[in-house]
């Protein structure tokens, strides 16, 4: 029978159930997490949890009928996945897991939105910044008007006792990049932007590693801990 490791904690299980559901597991974790469901009523019950949570992310996409020519593609992949040996094999694709990765990203910034904020009120511009190293979610920015952001941690993150995490913003023909401040992991900030022009599509955010006060010069010194572009939703 496969149980859950005695060492992991509630946090660390309902963390891995977000992974599971939001699809970003490496395909040996995914197929660990899938056996220990036949036994493990909290991680099935973790999962049921986010499952449901998910459900109102349909209403934040339009309806959209795909075309014949996107049906017929799609008809061919399924066929040429049927004709693989071993179920292993699909896992194993990683073109295909990488392109539904970044495809899935703005799933990954709706759902964290909605789950820490646990609010009613539709985000107009979002923002998943990732890792750039692996590309995995680390933080959600969501913003209900163009003057506040709200940042949103899907983690914690380590940070060096020496060090801190700045948060920087540049928009299409600034000179630079602005500094937001200092980052806490773990923390939720809301962040004014009365002194900055309003935000826009494709604006850049990133969370670099900086001296504990911050960089000493006001424009990023320290390597890129995650970066992503603001998106606007409505």
């Amino acid at each position: 029978m496969i149980t859950r490791p005695t060492d992991e904690t509630p946090e660390a299980l309902d963390e891995l159930a977000s992974e599971y559901v939001l699809g970003t597991l490496s395909a040996e974790r995914r197929t660990e997490v899938h056996r220990r469901l036949h036994s493990d009523i909290g991680l099935r019950t973790a999962i049921d949890t986010w499952e449901r949570r998910l459900l109102g992310l349909t209403e934040l996409a339009e309806p959209y009928t795909p075309s014949t020519h996107l049906w017929r593609r799609i008809e061919r992949s399924l066929n040429a996945f049927n004709r693989q040996p071993t179920a292993s094999s699909w896992w194993n694709r990683l073109p295909l897991w990488r392109g539904l990765t970044g495809a899935g990203l703005a799933a990954t910034l709706l759902l964290g939105t909605m789950l820490i904020t646990q609010t009613t009120v539709k985000p107009t511009y979002l923002v998943v910044l990732v890792a750039p190293q692996d590309k995995a979610p680390g933080w959600v920015i969501q913003a209900s008007n163009p003057r506040e952001i709200q940042l949103i941690p899907l983690g914690i993150v380590e940070v060096p006792a020496d060090k801190a995490l700045e948060f920087w913003t540049k928009g299409e023909g600034w000179q630079g990049p602005v500094s937001l401040g200092l980052v806490k992991p773990g923390q939720t900030l809301s962040v004014p932007l009365d002194k900055l022009p309003p935000l826009e599509p494709n604006q850049l955010f990133e969370l670099t590693l900086e001296n504990p006060n911050g960089s000493p010069i006001g424009k990023p010194t320290g390597p890129i801990q995650f970066i992503g572009r603001a998106v606007k939703v409505l």
